[in-house]
């Protein structure tokens, strides 16, 4: 069954600064994350129709500002005729327009659905590569609520990375199309100075980017703490989030303890760290709203004010000067496109921050250890034997410090098929670091394990996984339950001691909270029974459980015959039984070097 890592192993768990990336960084890891995705034919197609949509749009709306001229300039004439044949163009440019926004409507949504399928699952193949996951909980804060990451991080850069990057298209090319005509129309505009006229080609291009860039300016002196802001909102709701998971999966056992008043502090923490960001976030966003709604009651009056002197003169007819004004609200609508969303790309950085970094520490668990002393996990030769060598754990993630460790005392232990060994070890010693070493999943400390082929070693946690579906199912993990006979279930379940679950095999319910800890036991052993693996390396399986279930799953694994079992604890009842080899965990330091000790005996 899976196996896990403790949260002894988390307790001084290293933060590798190689986690971190910066800007570019991040996107060059994300957009690799895409490039490699199933979708990534799909995200440029789409992509591709999207552009085409916009620059019809954009067309669309410059044949609409176009329209302002000789419809005011009929209003002014008083000429209906050409009133009511301007409503008529008019009439095909907004269905047109319609139209193209229902398209890209339903365009963006498909380029978000489809983002969100290929970063999702590219984040959950990343995540779930054998031993990546397990190896990264002994990180400290960078594998905290991966649950979260995985969720609404993902959820939400695939959204807001859909929108952002549309809305910049969009802004761009509007601002392209409409600068020229802006700037045509203030081509000629001069002003007097002293008696003499000083031209000012495309002074109202001029006028909009002062205003958008004061605008600009001022936003990001106010605005400057919310990407920070963000990124700490997204931290603590996720550990509020597992307060409260934590707490609901253990209700009983705080009911017993009376324990309510103290789990109420717990979560009333969390609750205050949450609230503490937020207000935090409203008052950033109060102070930005003076600046991003000032401007936007001023841009009502703006382009007026700016092309009045040019109207006043004679220069500009009324339908000119609509024309005007339409043209300066689009330069300064795609001017303020960074203006009004710099509290969504604020947002959008803190998440982009989260995931691209869990990635890499992700990617980075491969050759993490080579950050500090490592054991040398190799394959054996002949794929018959495990063989430990001069073994030393490090207590701690990284890896740093031989003076937090612990070592087999045997310098030398081999042991074959059907042989028997149990490791265990003086009191404090954390033998659940050995057996989380044997199975890859903690390299910190020194000395050179063999273990035969994955697929013929089988490793059986105290605490195991069981998985989410019927019985049968999980006696099966991981492989197909078609794959077994119905009579291979039932020999499996009897001989565990539980033949009366034989009629529930597809009963499909919450077996890890139905069974208690001696069937959960019973069920691992029994798994171990299907799959017939040629090695079994158990983590203290037997400790604490009922006299009964320890004499029975002694008698199934002494049964068992041609497997090599490792027993990785203290058990009188497997010692008594399987008569096994015996080797000692110790916490001799390293730094003393003694004499090489005799292998492992009985």
């Amino acid at each position: 069954m899976a196996t896990t890592v403790t949260d002894d192993q988390r307790k001084s768990a290293a933060n590798l600064s190689g986690f971190d990336l910066d800007f570019p960084a991040q996107l060059r890891m994300m957009g690799r994350a895409f490039w490699t995705s199933p979708v990534r034919t799909r995200l440029i197609m789409l992509s591709i129709a999207l552009l085409a949509v916009i620059l019809l749009t954009a067309y669309g709306q410059i044949r609409l500002n176009e329209w302002n001229a000789p419809f005011y300039n009929a209003l002014e004439r008083r000429d209906l005729d050409a009133f009511l044949h301007q409503l008529e163009v008019f009439a095909i440019i907004a269905g047109l327009l319609l139209l193209l926004n229902v398209i890209q409507t339903w365009l963006n949504q498909m380029t978000a659905l489809n983002m969100r399928e290929g970063l999702a699952k590219d984040m959950v193949d990343q995540w779930l590569k054998p031993g990546r996951a397990a190896r990264l909980a002994g990180f400290g804060t960078i594998a905290i609520n991966p649950d979260q990451r995985l969720h609404d991080d993902v959820r939400n850069l695939a959204e807001s990375s859909t929108a952002l990057s549309i809305g910049l298209v969009n802004a761009t090319i509007l601002l392209i199309s409409f600068i020229g005509v802006l700037w045509s129309l203030s081509a000629g505009f001069s002003i007097t100075i002293n008696g003499d006229p000083v031209a000012i080609p495309g002074y109202m291009v001029w006028a909009a980017i002062l205003y958008a860039g004061s605008a600009s300016l001022l936003n990001n002196l106010v605005g400057y703490r919310l990407v920070g802001l963000n990124a700490e909102r997204y931290s603590k709701e996720a550990e509020l989030r597992f307060s409260l998971m934590r707490a609901s999966e253990n209700l009983a056992a705080i009911a017993l303890a009376r324990g309510e008043k103290n789990e109420r502090r717990r979560i009333g923490v969390d609750i205050d760290a949450v609230l503490g960001v937020i207000r935090g976030l409203a008052m950033a966003l109060t102070h930005l709203t003076w600046v991003s709604s000032g401007y936007g009651w001023l841009a009502v009056v703006a382009p007026i004010l700016i092309a009045a002197p040019v109207y006043f003169s004679g220069n500009l007819t009324f339908g000119g000067l609509m024309m005007a004004v339409g043209a300066f609200n689009q330069v300064n609508t795609a001017l303020r496109w960074y203006i009004d969303n710099f509290g969504p790309i604020a947002s959008w950085k803190a998440t982009l921050q989260r995931v691209s970094v869990f990635r890499n520490a992700l990617i980075q668990m491969d050759s993490v250890e080579q950050h500090g002393l490592a054991i040398d996990l190799q394959r054996s030769a002949d794929n018959e034997k495990i063989r430990l060598q001069s073994v030393i754990i490090c207590r701690d993630a990284g890896g740093q410090d031989l003076e937090r460790s612990f070592r087999l005392r045997e310098a030398d232990i081999a042991i074959g098929p059907g042989d028997r060994l149990m490791i265990n070890g003086e009191q404090g010693v954390n033998r659940r670091l050995l057996f989380a070493a044997m199975a890859g999943l903690w390299p910190w400390g020194q000395g050179r394990i063999e273990m035969p082929e994955q697929s013929d070693t089988l490793f059986i946690a105290q605490h195991g996984y069981l998985p989410t579906g019927t019985l049968r199912e999980i006696l099966a993990y991981p492989r197909a339950p078609q794959r077994f006979a119905e009579e291979d279930y039932l020999a499996a379940l009897t001989a565990c001691g539980l033949g009366d679950m034989a009629s529930r095999l597809d009963e499909n319910i919450r077996w890890d909270k139905r069974l208690d800890s001696d069937e959960q036991a019973s069920i691992r052993i029994a798994n171990a029974l299907l799959l017939k693996p040629k090695f079994i390396v158990i983590d203290d399986l037997l400790e604490g459980l009922e006299k009964q279930t320890q004499d029975t799953l002694a008698e199934v694994l002494h049964a068992i015959e041609g497997v090599t079992i490792v027993y990785i604890g203290r058990s009188e009842t497997f010692l008594s039984v399987l008569s096994p080899a015996v080797a000692h965990l110790d916490h001799t330091p390293a730094k003393e070097n003694p004499a090489k000790p005799d292998s492992a005996s009985h």
